[in-house]
C-alpha cells in the first residue's frame, strides 16, 4: 500500500499522546543533555497536547524501582493522564493499558519517552501491530548509548513508524498561523 502524504502528519481530531517512562532515576542514567532535551520536548508535546484536545496518557517502568515521572512532567500532566505503572516493556502488554486502547480506538499515537531502544521501541511496535498509525518524536526519546536510539529509530522507521521532530508534529497540528492558539504553540517552543 502506498502511503498517502497526510499519513506523514498527525492531525489532532484523531490522535494520542503517550508519554513513556520519563522518570527521575532512568533520566538520571541518560546522557544529561540528551535527556534535559527529550524532558523539554516532551514538554511541548504534552502543552500542545493540552492545547489540541488530544487524548494523553504516561507510564512508569517498576516505578518502586525507577522512581515516578520527573516533577516536571508529573505537574503538566492532566489528572486523567496520571502516569500507570507497568512492569512489561511495552505499554501494551499491560492490562492497566486496555481501557486506554479501547478509548483511543481508531487513534494515532504520538509517543515520547525513554528508553528508545526498549520500553518505547516494544510499545510502538505493538501498536502498530494493533493496526495503529504511530508518529514518534525523535528529539524527545534518549537512550544511556546513542548508539541503541539510533538502531531503535532506524528500526521503527523500517516498521513503518513515522518519525519526525517535536516541532514538525506540533506545527502538523497547527496548520496555519494567524490565531490565538498558533501564538501560544509559537511560545511553546521557542
Amino acid at each position: 500500500m502506498i502511503a498517502h502524504p497526510t499519513d506523514f502528519l498527525p492531525a489532532p481530531e484523531r490522535s494520542a499522546l503517550l508519554v513513556i517512562d520519563v522518570q527521575e532515576r532512568l533520566a538520571a542514567a541518560m546522557p544529561p543533555e540528551e535527556c534535559a532535551q527529550v524532558i523539554r520536548n516532551t514538554l511541548i508535546l504534552v502543552e500542545a497536547a493540552k492545547e489540541f484536545g488530544l487524548p494523553l496518557a504516561a507510564s512508569e517502568q517498576y516505578p518502586k524501582g525507577l522512581g515516578p515521572t520527573v516533577a516536571e512532567i508529573r505537574a503538566a500532566l492532566p489528572a486523567e493522564a496520571a502516569p500507570r505503572p507497568k512492569l512489561a516493556f511495552s505499554c501494551c502488554g499491560e492490562a492497566v493499558f486496555n481501557d486506554l486502547w479501547q478509548a483511543w480506538a481508531g487513534r494515532d499515537v504520538l509517543i515520547a519517552g525513554i528508553e528508545a531502544h526498549v520500553c518505547v521501541l516494544q510499545t510502538a511496535l505493538d501498536l502498530l501491530a494493533q493496526g495503529r498509525r504511530v508518529y514518534l518524536a525523535a528529539d524527545a526519546v534518549c537512550s544511556r548509548a546513542r548508539h541503541n536510539k539510533q538502531l531503535a529509530l532506524d528500526l521503527l522507521r523500517q516498521a513503518g513508524v513515522v518519525i519526525g521532530s517535536t516541532e514538525m508534529f506540533v506545527f502538523a497540528m497547527q496548520r496555519a498561523a494567524g490565531s490565538e492558539r498558533f501564538k501560544r504553540i509559537s511560545k511553546l517552543v521557542k
